[in-house]
């Protein structure tokens, strides 16, 4: 690998410059602002690293799929990324504008650095680096970038079960999400969701509450009363079978999960305040148990000073966080019998989302493979999880197309995806190149 890794040295300066052309590009998918721009860019950046890529359309925005054909190779890799970002508001919290690339302390700062530009580009540049050097890939690579990520991938799962053959490899490779605090991370999968909104409703408008206080449905209060019942006094999901399906650790699971570097004082620093438990379980809560969550709350007034009403509705908004083995629509259905059972019935239960978990062994032999790769490329052995805490579209690539799939993030723990002052370090950004170069030999030898 010395010869690649010399390329990717000696065209670095190039190569972040030619990132932060990508970057200047606007793709926020949920105003549909630059996408068409963006998908265009995108496959000719494809095409100048030597790609045969093209833009294939669906509802929404297109997907710039691509291939690069190795004959004789045993192996095909497809590699996930997205070209969409989410919206840079608030504005005035960047210290330098969203869309215009900005370089210090170390770090690229601009919407979509880390979240997901700067990581697939990463790929368009490892492809480029091995093909300078050898006249070849080692294996067979496709790539599928969307281009709906942000706005939850709504038209990625008629796109590949319409293409399985298309999309037909041995394994997936892709980068998203942050590494580990200590370093380079590699991950095996996520907890799935479900979304929903509990809405409750009393009179046909807002309520004096003097003249009203005490006779007329109080929607906030039944709303509250409805919430507190889903949970134990302990913290504990109260919804009957809630953990009936919770898949349990294996082995390999139990290993790399004791292996995680965990620094409480960093984690307080960083949240101020302590999590709500300690170095044993963080992990084990965080990434092989479910949870319910309230994100976010609203009804009444919310304004300076004093309004005396009783507010004719209220609404709350849950995310459930689910581990293997849950499914969806079963958990769906708990919260509403749940919520009939302890005489809720009349709170309206509305579903916004939902993603299944999904998990690819840790001791793959592929996977195994990739640990290899990003030992090479950073000069250290990488961290392992199980899987993210939060969500990705990972289902379409095990469940759908049946592939082992494994994650590397380029970006720093601190990148600040979906926040101001976006950034990736140069460091994750070379070393995310050199990576994605060393997995595809790994993967061809193994």
């Amino acid at each position: 690998m010395n010869d690649i890794f010399q390329y990717i040295d000696t065209h670095r300066d190039r190569f972040i410059d030619e990132l932060c052309t990508f970057l200047r590009q606007p793709s926020i998918s949920a105003q549909g602002v630059g996408m068409t721009e963006c998908a265009e860019l995108v496959r000719r950046l494809m095409s100048e690293v030597g790609i045969q890529a093209r833009l294939v359309p669906t509802p929404g925005f297109p997907v710039a799929y691509g291939e690069v054909p190795s004959p004789g190779a045993r192996r095909t890799v497809l590699i996930y990324g997205h070209y969409d970002v989410q919206p840079p508001e608030p504005l005035e919290a960047w210290e330098t504008p969203p869309f215009e690339p900005s370089i210090r302390n170390g770090r690229i700062y601009a919407r979509g650095a880390g979240d997901n530009k700067g990581q697939m580009f990463a790929h368009l540049k490892a492809i480029e680096a091995v093909l300078g050097t050898r006249g070849k890939l080692p294996v067979n690579v496709k790539f599928c970038f969307e281009g709906e990520e942000e706005i939850a991938s709504k038209n990625l799962p008629a796109f590949v079960s319409a293409h399985r053959k298309l999309l037909a490899a041995d394994v997936v490779y892709a980068s998203d999400g942050p590494m580990h605090p200590s370093g380079p991370l590699v991950y095996f999968g996520c907890r799935g969701i479900l979304y929903l909104e509990l809405t409750a409703h009393g009179a046909r408008r807002d309520l004096h509450s003097g003249l009203y206080g005490g006779v007329a449905p109080a929607p906030a209060v039944r709303l509250a009363q409805a919430l507190a019942s889903l949970w134990t006094s302990r913290g504990k999901v109260a919804v009957g079978g809630f953990y009936d399906r919770v898949r349990r650790p294996s082995v390999a699971d139990r290993s790399v999960l004791g292996a995680i570097p965990f620094d409480e004082r960093s984690v307080r620093d960083d949240l101020g305040c302590l999590p709500v438990t300690g170095a044993g379980a963080y992990y084990w809560r965080l990434l092989l148990q479910p949870n319910l969550n309230v994100a976010g709350l609203t009804s009444g007034y919310q304004g300076p000073g004093m309004k005396t009403i009783i507010p004719h509705v209220a609404h709350a908004k849950l995310d459930a966080r689910l581990v293997m083995d849950q499914d969806p629509d079963e958990i769906e259905e708990k919260i509403r019998a749940h919520l009939k059972r302890r005489e809720f019935g009349d709170i309206e239960v509305k579903r916004l989302g939902a993603v299944p978990p999904s998990r690819t062994p840790v001791d793959h032999p592929l996977g195994k493979a990739v640990v290899r790769a990003v030992e090479q490329a950073w000069g250290r052995r990488p961290v392992i999880v199980p899987n993210l805490g939060g969500t990705i579209p990972d289902y379409l690539f095990t469940q759908v197309l049946g592939l082992p799939s494994i994650w590397v993030p380029y970006a720093p723990h601190d990148e600040a995806n979906h926040a101001p002052n976006e950034s990736i370090t140069l460091e994750g950004f070379v070393n995310g190149i050199r990576s994605t170069a060393a997995a595809l030999f790994e993967l061809a030898a193994t």
